[in-house]
């Protein structure tokens, strides 16, 4: 008898490509702006995020070829960003999902609450 062949998973690609902190911030950012933007102003349009942190999660969403950079022969150089049309395709998904955490976000604290209550009666 033959094992089954196993089946990727679409949902582990998906999280492994948006997990780190800050990924749906600057994939967001970027569906927003839907133009080419540099650095720095991509970086004022979500302060809390390192310069490092930007980068890291930019070549990686450059790698997947959801952003595309634009290197422009300049000094100093110049560099833009631009969601591709592969990372738009990710705007109705992301929506969706800010869509259920708007609708339940009482309930979620809610749970918390409730949750933090029970576990400070147990210490």
């Amino acid at each position: 008898m033959s094992t089954p062949q196993r089946q990727k998973c679409p949902m582990i690609t998906f999280v492994n490509m948006v997990s780190g902190k800050w990924a749906i911030p600057v994939l967001y950012r970027l569906m927003v702006i839907n133009a080419p933007v540099r650095f720095s102003d991509l970086k004022r349009a979500i302060p809390e995020i390192t310069q490092k942190e930007l980068t890291k999660q930019l070549r990686l969403f450059e790698m997947r070829g959801i952003v595309s950079r634009q290197i422009y022969a300049e000094v100093p150089p110049k560099v833009e960003y631009q969601i591709t049309p592969l990372g738009l395709t990710l705007r109705a998904t992301l929506d969706s999902l800010a869509g259920w955490v708007n609708q339940n976000e009482d309930q979620l604290a809610a749970n918390t609450q409730t949750w933090a209550e029970r576990e400070n009666k147990k210490a």
